[in-house]
């Protein structure tokens, strides 16, 4: 479950990586999933405090509902993470189109790894709270979860290089891919309101998705170019 939670999480990096030095990029990846596994281990011993956080701070008054809406620091964390996350796709989506590389004209114009961690490490935050609600669902024992957490990091960072390279060795798979983290970024905005999308669906639209686009690519590989026939010589 924590591998299946952790999909998007290695897709945002991997994208977020490509935006530094190539010489950089594994470092990227590796600070950015060791973060994520210090990020949700502190967050696990911290569980009395998460679930403190599903408690309303102040409360809404809305006309149209029987009850007052009431806000919980979750809702806040969740909403902020959903707006970023639907910002930073959509700009990544706007440079490909626009044709805007990491590369400027005049030299390499690459992002600095301290904004890159910072990027990783906000999202981090965002879905490491899916992951822990999650796992406290499942399970009671926190020694239970860490070792799940630590050992579901050891399977990401083994296959986050693969992952990273497949997605920005293919434009439409990255396009794709952004496609998800918007729709992962409008679950979380729509969690924030306590409307609940069940995640099965989404990921079987993700999995769905993606098999359609390796069957066009295989498609694309295998198309002979169309020869015209001259009519004349027939």
């Amino acid at each position: 479950m924590e591998i299946v939670l952790g999909i998007d999480n290695i897709i945002f990096i991997s994208i977020v990586v490509n935006r530094l030095d190539p010489a950089q990029q594994k470092q990227g990846r590796t600070i950015g999933l060791v973060l994520a596994l210090l990020i949700r281990i502190c967050l696990l011993l911290s569980i009395s405090w998460i679930v403190g956080l599903k408690t309303p701070l102040f409360s809404i008054d809305v006309p149209w509902a029987e009850h007052d809406f009431g806000v919980t620091g979750r809702d806040i964390i969740l909403f902020i993470g959903g707006l970023f996350l639907i910002g930073k796709s959509t700009t990544e989506i706007h440079t490909k189109l626009q044709g805007e590389e990491e590369h400027g004209p005049e030299g390499k114009a690459y992002s600095s790894m301290g904004r890159i961690i910072v990027q990783i490490v906000l999202i981090d935050i965002v879905f490491s709270f899916d992951s822990i609600l999650t796992a406290v669902g499942l399970v009671d024992n926190v020694l239970i979860m860490i070792v799940a957490v630590v050992l579901s990091m050891g399977v990401m960072l083994a296959f986050s290089g693969k992952v990273s390279d497949f997605v920005n060795r293919n434009p439409t798979i990255k396009m794709l891919a952004l496609s998800f983290l918007i729709m992962i970024g409008v679950m979380l905005v729509m969690e924030s309101f306590h409307k609940e999308i069940e995640k099965g669906y989404i990921y079987f639209a993700m999995a769905f998705s993606l098999v359609v686009e390796l069957l066009n690519m295989r498609l694309r590989k295998q198309a002979e170019p169309v020869q015209l026939r001259d009519s004349r010589f027939d």
